[in-house]
């Protein structure tokens, strides 16, 4: 055989698969879980991990109710923590077991203060307080009344104010009470120790002038500022008379016009009479006839008012005022001068213009009515 003679291919083994055949293969389903077994394997797991932990809590449990407390009657470091619960504080243990100190009730495993003693507490400090500060406020204002009040005195009050049930059938629970409210009494007022050896109580003196009587705080606050009050009054009568004053005037100058007015359309009246009626009688007029003729009764009082109506006739040219003697009697006349009165020329004078003006409105209707018509 040459040297450049092929050499055989290998022979593969029936049934063997191509190696570019075996790469390319794809995995076979069953290699990993499907969703339903993975959901399947969580639920299994929050299951078991639910079952540890209240298999653990009920464990704990039980192991705590099993404790019972320690005697508060042993010393702190003699007890074991691990097979005694320590007692709790407002608390007595004894034999396992706790009882609360007055004032406060068990709640679980534990003492709470109890919400209606410290209520009666609170109202009761309060009364004392308002009692002890009345007084003191009293004595401000220089009435009858108390500055210190004795340890005794306090007492008393608390006593008389102390309601009478659920508290007063317990004798511990009233002494609880009583101590509680004293604590908040010697917070609240000022204590000084007398010379008997007890304790004595005041309101301070801010409290005190808030508890004054309500007439008490006025009258000091006036007799305080009186210096202000009276010029305040001084200045309100003031304005008070010149609002007054200039009020009178206006209503004066008012009814002085009226009645200038009323004596000259009398006059006018008159003269117009006298002239065109040739009737008999004076064309003058006594001023102080009608000065009484056109006052009222209550307006004769004041002279100023027919003063003023004077100057008002004196300033007017048309009326001539002169005296004369009457029945042996000077008395001051007043005429009218001017032939015919001037107001009813005025009024002719405003009626005749007035005519003019709708004479010449029915003129220009009447023309427009006569226009030919253009293209007829």
């Amino acid at each position: 055989m040459s040297a450049t003679a092929k050499k055989r291919p290998k022979q593969r083994a029936p049934g063997a698969a191509p190696p570019h055949q075996f790469l390319g293969r794809e995995p076979s389903a069953t290699l990993f879980p499907s969703k339903n077994e993975v959901l399947k394997l969580f639920a299994v797991i929050g299951i078991a991990a639910s079952v540890a932990a209240a298999c653990n809590y009920a464990v704990c449990f039980f192991n705590q109710q099993a404790k019972s407390f320690c005697d508060s009657s042993k010393v702190a470091y003699d007890t074991d923590t691990d097979l005694c619960e320590p007692c709790p504080s407002h608390g007595w243990c004894s034999n396992g077991k706790l009882e609360c100190f007055h004032g406060y009730k068990r709640q679980g495993r534990k003492c709470v203060e109890d919400g209606t003693i410290n209520q009666t507490a609170k109202k009761l400090s309060e009364l004392l307080q308002q009692h002890v500060c009345n007084a003191y406020g009293q004595v401000l204002c220089n009435e009858p009344g108390k500055i210190w009040f004795q340890d005794a005195d306090v007492r008393e009050i608390i006593d008389e104010h102390m309601p009478k049930k659920n508290i007063v059938s317990e004798n511990d629970t009233s002494m609880f009470v009583k101590r509680k409210v004293m604590d908040i009494v010697e917070s609240i007022l000022e204590t000084r120790v007398a010379q008997n050896g007890s304790k004595e109580f005041k309101c301070p003196d801010l409290l005190a002038e808030l508890c004054k009587p309500l007439q008490c705080r006025v009258n000091q606050w006036i007799y305080k500022h009186v210096g202000i009050m009276v010029a305040i009054l001084g200045l309100l009568v003031g304005l008070t008379k010149i609002t007054w004053s200039i009020h009178q005037k206006k209503n004066l100058t008012t009814r002085a016009e009226q009645l200038y007015e009323q004596v000259c359309e009398i006059l006018q009246d008159n003269a117009m009479r006298i002239r065109c009626g040739n009737r008999e009688g004076e064309p003058w007029l006594v001023a102080s006839w009608l000065r009484d003729q056109l006052l009222r009764p209550r307006e004769r009082k004041h002279a100023m008012l027919w003063k003023k109506v004077e100057e008002m006739i004196l300033e007017d040219s048309r009326i001539d005022q002169y005296p004369k003697m009457i029945k042996g009697e000077s008395k001051v006349v007043l005429e009218w001068q001017v032939d015919g009165p001037l107001i009813s020329m005025l009024k002719n004078k405003e009626s005749a213009s007035k005519t003019k003006a709708f004479a010449k409105v029915d003129g220009s209707f009447g023309n427009e009515e006569k226009k030919p018509v253009i293209g007829n």
